[in-house]
Formats: structure tokens, C-alpha cells, sequence
């Protein structure tokens, strides 16, 4: 299920305030060499193509500042936009602006980021029905965040965490007794919710198939052994590829009889998009 921006307001109420207090701490004694009723008008412009991502976040840190009078977006979310595009403008209090700046701008350029490099892996799949997936390699207290900007770049949502899907590896298999003791036991515990596991070899791959996974992750699957999928019969039960997937190494996969690619690099290896807030003095 992917992430909707309309169950994430208390998830962005708090992740502002915990930044902005990361920021400001006790006061920020730069923004008070500027005359308490100082007013300013404040573009943000993009210094390279990108998606845009993070319109929500960059606007409550200025709902939680006060001071800014006028927010305008010039760009919709989701937008592809070039380089030097006046994104969005903002009016209001001096102070306020610059405060708020770093924080607003650092949730905008990398929600951006994650969601331009999840569009450039959608593309990829684009004329199959493969859905590119996201994984939990997100930074601590952002995941939801992360996991919104792949939808809005054309991406996926694995599971959000612990608590939403089985995910059947290595050890919890060994700990059980094996694939299908793992699978009947997750199917007991928690009917309706999807069971995945992930699988190192052909052998293992059949005896998930046998126990009737939803999802069978083909962890690190060579081509030889991608090449004999189609000797299965998997039923209702999905493939998913895994480890360590970039954009080359997609491509030479969207050739298999597979439903799933599974990236960790979406939200692991995020950069972020370069941004730049100009100010303009009203007074």
C-alpha cells in the first residue's frame, strides 16, 4: 500500500518541530542582526532539473515559525521542472524567513531528490507491468516522509515496517525450522496480511512456492537461475527481486517473468536536489 499524503500530517507536524528545534535551539542570534519588523519578499528557485517533492514540510515550517504572510508555489507537486525554475515565493517577516530557510529547504531538496531518482527508475520499467519497490533503508525518523516522495516520483512502497508485512529472511527461517513451518506460522499469526519471504537458491524458491508465499523475494537470483523461473508454477504468488539493484543492473532483469524489483538505493542513497532561497528586501 503507498503512503498517502493526507495520513501523514501528524508525521510532518513532528518531524518539522523536531528540526527546527535541531536548528534554533536556544535562538537563532544571526536572524537578530535584522530589525525585528524588517519584511522581505524570499524566492526559492532549483539549480537543476528535478522533480519537485515536499511542498507539505517546507510549508509547515514557516506555519510553525509565524511571521510569513504570502506562501506562493509556482510549480505543482510532482512536477518536472528545469533548472533556474522559480519554484515557490514567499513575503513576510525578515526574521522568520531566514530561520526558517535551512529546514524548509533541506526537507524540500531531498524529498525532490528521492523522488527525481525514483522517477529515473521508474522510467526503466515504463511499458511493463513491474512495479519498482522502495525497502525500510530509510533514515531514521523520515521514513514515511522518504517512502512519500518515491510514490510522487512513480515508485512503489514495500512495507512501511515491522508491523504491516511479513518479510521471511535467513534467520527467521532457521529459527523456525524452515520455509514452510515460517510461512504456515505467519499465515496463522496474522491472516490477511501479506507473506513474503526471501529465498537464496532454486530449491528454496520451490518450497516457498509449495507453502503458497504472496511474495517470493529472489535474493541476488543470477541470471541462470532468473532464466528458469518460468519452469515454475507460481500461481498467485509474486517475484521479487532483490539486492543490491542499480539502474543498469533493472534493466537487464525486466526480461524475467517477475513483478517486483525491490531498491534500496531510492531512499538509502539519497541526494538531495540543489536548492537556493534568494531574498529581496522590501523596506
Amino acid at each position: 500500500m503507498n503512503i498517502r499524503l493526507a495520513d501523514l500530517r501528524q508525521d510532518i507536524i513532528n518531524s518539522v518541530k523536531a528540526a527546527l528545534l535541531e536548528d534554533i535551539g536556544e535562538g537563532d542570534i544571526t536572524a537578530k542582526l535584522i530589525p525585528a519588523d524588517h519584511r522581505s519578499t524570499a524566492e526559492v528557485i532549483t539549480r537543476e532539473d528535478c522533480i519537485l517533492c515536499g511542498k507539505a514540510w517546507f510549508e509547515e515550517v514557516f506555519d510553525q515559525l509565524g511571521g510569513v504572510n504570502s506562501l506562493v508555489w509556482h510549480v505543482r507537486e510532482g512536477e518536472q521542472v528545469k533548472a533556474d525554475t522559480k519554484l515557490v515565493t514567499l513575503e513576510g517577516n525578515s526574521r522568520s524567513l531566514l530561520t526558517g530557510e535551512r529546514t524548509a529547504l533541506d526537507f524540500l531538496q531531498l524529498l525532490s531528490g528521492i523522488a527525481t531518482k525514483s522517477h529515473n527508475y521508474q522510467q526503466l520499467v515504463e511499458g511493463t507491468t513491474i512495479k519498482i519497490l522502495d525497502t525500510r533503508k530509510t533514515l531514521p525518523g523520515l521514513r514515511t516522509a522518504q517512502k512519500y516522495a518515491v510514490n510522487v516520483g512513480g515508485c512503489h512502497n514495500h512495507r512501511i515496517g515491522l508491523f504491516d508485512a511479513f518479510l521471511i529472511k535467513e534467520n527467521h527461517i532457521a529459527a523456525c525450522g524452515g520455509i514452510s513451518q515460517a510461512i504456515e506460522t505467519a499465515h496463522k499469526i496474522a491472516p490477511g496480511k501479506t507473506v513474503e519471504v526471501e529465498v537464496e537458491s532454486l530449491d528454496e524458491l520451490q518450497e516457498a512456492l509449495k507453502a503458497k508465499a504472496d511474495v517470493v523475494m529472489l535474493d541476488n537470483f543470477d541470471e541462470s537461475m532468473l532464466q528458469q523461473l518460468r519452469n515454475f508454477d507460481k500461481g498467485h504468488t509474486k517475484y521479487e527481486v532483490s539486492g543490491n539493484m542499480t539502474e543498469s543492473t533493472v534493466r537487464d532483469v525486466t526480461q524475467y517473468p517477475i513483478d517486483h524489483i525491490s531498491v534500496g538505493a531510492l531512499t538509502k542513497n539519497c541526494r538531495a536536489v540543489d536548492l537556493s532561497m534568494r531574498l529581496v528586501d522590501k523596506n
